[in-house]
């Protein structure tokens, strides 16, 4: 599969389960109505969505540097803390916004939402990469196609 295409789909199934999670979460936590809720995670999903493609470009780019060419345990939870400390720069001051609560409450919010996401996104990219296998930069050498 081209990177691209790779990325969009990641990106987007991702997205998917993220808003399922989130509504309910967010509706129970801030007692906020499901609209709300859903309109909440939907914008949250649109930034995160951005950020997982730019996020995972710039991963791919150094894992194709490195001399092992395999995910392991301790690429994965790289990728995941990675991923979720720049959401959290970046969703902090939506939540205290929206839900109208101090950026301090909004950050033990997102340290809520992050302890949740980091095992989502963990397991979420394990088992797209079992679904859709390994992008090409954590191929070795003699299995990458020479497009």
């Amino acid at each position: 599969m081209k990177p691209i295409t790779r990325r969009i789909l990641q990106a987007i199934f991702y997205e998917i389960g993220a808003i399922a999670l989130t509504s309910p979460i967010i509706g129970f936590a801030f007692n906020a109505s499901a609209s709300s809720a859903i309109a909440l995670a939907a914008i949250m999903s649109t930034i995160a969505l951005a950020w997982n493609y730019i996020f995972n470009a710039i991963f791919e780019r150094w894992e194709s540097r490195q001399i092992v060419k395999r995910r392991s345990i301790w690429r994965r939870l790289a990728h995941g803390i990675g991923f979720e400390g720049g959401l959290v720069m970046m969703l902090v001051p939506l939540l205290a916004f929206w839900l109208n609560i101090s950026f301090f409450d909004a950050f033990i919010a997102e340290l809520g939402l992050l302890l949740v996401f980091f095992v989502y996104a963990i397991l979420f990219t394990w088992a797209f990469d079992k679904i859709f296998g390994l992008p090409e930069s954590a191929l070795p050498h003699h299995q990458q196609s020479n497009n």
